[in-house]
C-alpha cells in the first residue's frame, strides 16, 4: 500500500508559477512511476505529466509542454510539479498517482494508487 500526499495548490493569478508536492509513505518509492493528473469542474480527469522510477524518462501532455515540469526525489519520497506560465485553463485539482505497472504512462485506469488532491485556481 501506499499513501500519496498532495500540497502546494492555491490561488494564482496568471502568468505565476506554482510548485506542488506529493509526498508518498508505505512500500518503497523508487518502485513506482508517477504521475500527475488534473480534473477541472464538468470534464474528466486528465493526464498531465508522468515520470520513471529512476527520474531519466518524463512525459508530458501536449497542453503543458514547456510550462510544467516534473520532477522526484526518491531519497524524500517526493514528486514535484512546477508550473510556470499558468493561464485560468490550468484551473483544476491535480492528483498524485503512483503505479508500479509497465503499462501506457498517459493511462488514468494504469494508475493504483491516488492523492486526495490539491486545488490549483488561476484568476485571469
Amino acid at each position: 500500500q501506499v499513501q500519496l500526499v498532495e500540497s502546494g495548490g492555491g490561488l494564482v493569478q496568471a502568468g505565476d508559477s506554482l510548485r506542488l508536492s506529493c509526498a508518498a509513505s508505505g512500500r518503497t518509492f523508487s518502485r513506482y512511476r508517477m504521475a500527475w493528473f488534473r480534473q477541472a469542474p464538468g470534464k474528466e480527469r486528465e493526464f498531465v505529466l508522468a515520470i520513471s522510477w529512476s527520474g531519466s524518462s518524463t512525459y508530458y501532455a501536449d497542453s503543458v509542454k514547456g510550462r510544467f515540469t516534473i520532477s522526484r526525489d526518491n531519497a524524500k519520497n517526493t514528486v514535484y510539479l512546477q508550473m510556470n506560465g499558468l493561464n485560468p485553463e490550468d484551473t483544476a485539482v491535480y492528483y498524485c498517482a503512483a503505479t508500479d505497472h509497465s503499462g501506457n504512462y498517459y493511462k488514468l485506469n494504469e494508475y493504483i494508487y491516488w492523492g486526495q488532491g490539491t486545488q490549483v485556481t488561476v484568476s485571469s
